[in-house]
C-alpha cells in the first residue's frame, strides 16, 4: 500500500491518500477544496489514479473537494450512507467493507461529533490503522455542540468502538492543531485528558465547559458539503473561485 498524510494549514485538516500498488487505484479521505491541486500533483507523482474520495462526515470547517475532483479526475464520491446525500455515488455502512483494489476499509459508526460520523479501520500486513475523523483526536476529541452532536454518544463511540481495538492500533485523526501526526489506542486510553479514566458524566462536564468559538466556515461549509462540495451562493469570493458550480452526477 502507498500511504500519505497530507495537511491543510488553515483548518488543520489531514487528508489521507491510499494507493493500491497492484492496480494503481487510489482513495483520498477527507479532501479539502483549497488543496485539490496539490493532491492531484501527489497522485500524479506516485503514478496513481484517483477512483474514490471518501468522507468521515459532513464537515463544518472546510469545503470538500470531492465534487470538483469528480469533475477533474473522474473519481466517485463515497461517504456514510446515513447522510442520504443524493450526490454520493457509494454509501458506506458499518459491517460492509469498502474495497478499492487490494485496500479494504472497515467502516465504524462513531456518532457524537455528528450523528452520522464514521471512522475507517484499515488493516495491512504491517499494522492496523484507524482513521477517526473528528471523533477522536490526539489528546482530545471533536466538539459536540452542533450538527446533532452529543457528548454521551461520543463517549460511547470512543469507549466501545475505538478503545476496544487492539492497543497497538495506530490512530490517524482528521485534525491536529499542534502538528502531531499519529497516536495509538494505548496512548489515547492512557493519557487523553478528556477521556482517560473519565466517567461519562465527567466527559459530559468537560465538553459542556469548552466554550468554543462559533466555527467560522460552518454557515457555508455545511450546505456545500451536503452537496459534496457544490458551493452555495453565499460564499466568500476567494473560495468560490475554487468551486465547480456545475452539478455533477
Amino acid at each position: 500500500m502507498i500511504f500519505r498524510q497530507l495537511f491543510e494549514a488553515e483548518s488543520s485538516t489531514y487528508t489521507y491518500l491510499f494507493g493500491c500498488t497492484q492496480t494503481g487505484q487510489a482513495v483520498l479521505l477527507d479532501p479539502v477544496l483549497e488543496t485539490m491541486e496539490r493532491d492531484l500533483r501527489v497522485l500524479q507523482a506516485l503514478g496513481l489514479r484517483l477512483v474514490y474520495t471518501l468522507e468521515t462526515h459532513i464537515h463544518a470547517d472546510h469545503v470538500t473537494s470531492a465534487r470538483k475532483l469528480k469533475s477533474v479526475a473522474g473519481s466517485q464520491m463515497a461517504g456514510p450512507a446515513m447522510d442520504q446525500l443524493p450526490c454520493t455515488d457509494f454509501g458506506v455502512v458499518e459491517g460492509q467493507p469498502f474495497r478499492v483494489g487490494t485496500l479494504t476499509f472497515s467502516p465504524l459508526f462513531t456518532p457524537g461529533h455528528t450523528d452520522t460520523h464514521h471512522s475507517y479501520l484499515l488493516t495491512g500486513s504491517d499494522s492496523q490503522r484507524v482513521f477517526t475523523g473528528d471523533a477522536l483526536l490526539i489528546d482530545g476529541c471533536g466538539r459536540t455542540d452542533f450538527q446533532n452532536g452529543d457528548a454521551a454518544t461520543l463517549y460511547r463511540s470512543i469507549q466501545d468502538k475505538l478503545f476496544s481495538l487492539p492497543d497497538e492500533t495506530l490512530i490517524y485523526p482528521a485534525h491536529d492543531y499542534q502538528h502531531r501526526h499519529v497516536s495509538s489506542v494505548a496512548q489515547e486510553k492512557g493519557r487523553n485528558p478528556r477521556l482517560a479514566g473519565k466517567s461519562v458524566k465527567e466527559f459530559q462536564d468537560i465538553m459542556a465547559g469548552l466554550n468554543l468559538a462559533y466555527p467560522k466556515k460552518i454557515d457555508y461549509a455545511v450546505p456545500a458539503n451536503r452537496q459534496c462540495g457544490e458551493c452555495p451562493t453565499e460564499l466568500p469570493e476567494h473560495v468560490r473561485r475554487l468551486c465547480d458550480p456545475s452539478p455533477q452526477g
